[in-house]
């Protein structure tokens, strides 16, 4: 879904969500979605599920959730990414997604950041396995 049925593109709610988190959430998931963007120019902005941001390169690459004490970024095949910098900190038992979270007053590891969504990026486009027939 590209928008939220109200014909708004996905990059306006995603600044309206920003603007209305008037807080250090706004300011985390900007800083978050900049890093993102700036990782490979071919990322497309979604807004799906009653309005979560999402970023997406031939497939999902990661969400971007707000909560009252949380920033979260939910890589959808977040199991089968390499971390060497440790960055995922939420929901390590699962066996597909896993995700960083993002509290008031840490910093983000841009460099490391920036590795893992090209990472994210290049497991998209992967050629999958063959069906057995």
């Amino acid at each position: 879904m590209s928008g939220n049925g109200d014909g708004a593109e996905p990059s306006r709610l995603i600044d309206a969500r920003i603007a209305e988190l008037d807080d250090w959430r706004g300011e985390t998931l900007a800083r978050l979605r900049s890093i993102v963007l700036k990782a490979d120019p071919g990322i497309v902005e979604e807004w799906k599920w009653r309005g979560v941001p999402v970023w997406s390169r031939s497939g999902i690459i990661c969400t971007g959730e707000t909560y009252k004490a949380v920033v979260k970024m939910t890589f959808a095949k977040g199991a089968s990414l390499p971390d060497p910098a440790g960055l995922f900190n939420s929901s390590l038992d699962g066996n597909v997604r896993r995700a960083i979270d993002f509290h008031e007053g840490e910093t983000v590891d841009e460099a490391a950041l920036t590795v893992l969504v090209r990472a994210a990026i290049e497991l998209n486009f992967a050629k999958k396995p063959a069906r057995a027939k």
